[in-house]
């Protein structure tokens, strides 16, 4: 609840509402996505390996750039959390706030995942969405969100007083360990805001605030994307399965959740070149 107006409105204050919005990072000016050349090349993919995230846990995968991946629903409504980085140097990974500035709320085709300073450089593609008929309901809800942050126990601590082990940020955590070979302190500060993959989340209309109902994905929905680095992800599946009610519960049911490496056919990515970092030199 917010608090009510402690000041009176000025006598221009229907002037001032009446500013007209600018959007702040036009896009038109990106460069273009090949996605006629992406959506060629995947009329030849060829899957090389299958990764499963039980309920509750987080695993990581490695794409090499120029190969495509996907998170699969296999068996039931389930949400995951995201983490993207640079595999050669963990420090270059998704910025989700940058990634929300240039292309909105919500992630569909076509959209890309940018990394974070000073590389700022798209790290994948969304190359197909299963959901994408979802679009924005009369909540203002849609799916695949660069809004929320991910689900952590200091949060839950804060709010509940409770010791909660598995959120998606200890999940991450724990799969970052277990990959990277560093420890809870050094990989920590790694772990970062998310892609809410098949989360539908959205602000509510009187105080603005963040909230979740239940997914509309389904086993065969999948969110695929096209590296353009050499990648290491890290998925956890959400405590909260469809996040319907809670995302750091026990009472939630969860389910499984895949990841899927697909290899195109050699050539078929001709003339696609891996993204460069920014040339951005400071003075």
């Amino acid at each position: 609840m917010k608090h009510s107006p402690q000041n009176a409105a000025p006598l221009d204050a229907g002037q001032r509402r009446a500013a007209k919005p600018v959007v702040a990072y036009p896009n038109s000016t990106l460069p273009p996505v090949p996605l006629q050349q992406y959506q060629a090349a995947r009329n030849t993919l060829e899957p090389i390996s299958v990764t499963t995230v039980a309920p509750r846990t987080a695993e990581a995968f490695e794409v090499p750039a120029g190969h495509f991946f996907r998170i699969v629903s296999s068996e039931g409504p389930q949400v995951g959390d995201l983490n993207l980085f640079n595999q050669t140097n963990l420090a270059e990974h998704f910025y989700s706030g940058k990634t929300r500035a240039l292309h909105g709320t919500h992630l569909s085709t076509g959209d890309r995942l940018w990394s974070r300073f000073p590389w700022l450089r798209p790290l994948a593609t969304v190359t197909w969405d299963t959901l994408d008929w979802y679009g924005f309901d009369k909540d203002g809800a849609s799916v695949h969100d660069v809004i929320g942050t991910r689900c952590d126990p200091y949060t839950h601590h804060l709010l509940s007083g409770d010791h909660y082990h598995h959120c998606c940020h200890s999940n991450l955590l724990r799969a970052l360990c277990t990959q990277s070979g560093l420890s809870v302190q050094d990989a920590e500060p790694l772990v970062h805001d998310v892609l809410n993959v098949f989360m539908c989340t959205g602000f509510t209309a009187d105080t603005h605030q963040y909230f979740m109902k239940a997914s509309p994905v389904r086993p065969g929905d999948y969110l695929e994307f096209f590296a353009e680095v050499d990648l290491l992800g890290v998925l956890s599946a959400c405590p909260g399965g469809d996040c319907s009610a809670s995302h750091s519960s026990d009472a939630a049911a969860c389910y499984p959740l895949k990841i899927e490496i697909l290899k195109p056919e050699p050539g078929s990515l001709s003339e696609w070149k891996s993204a460069a970092a920014s040339s951005y030199k400071h003075p």
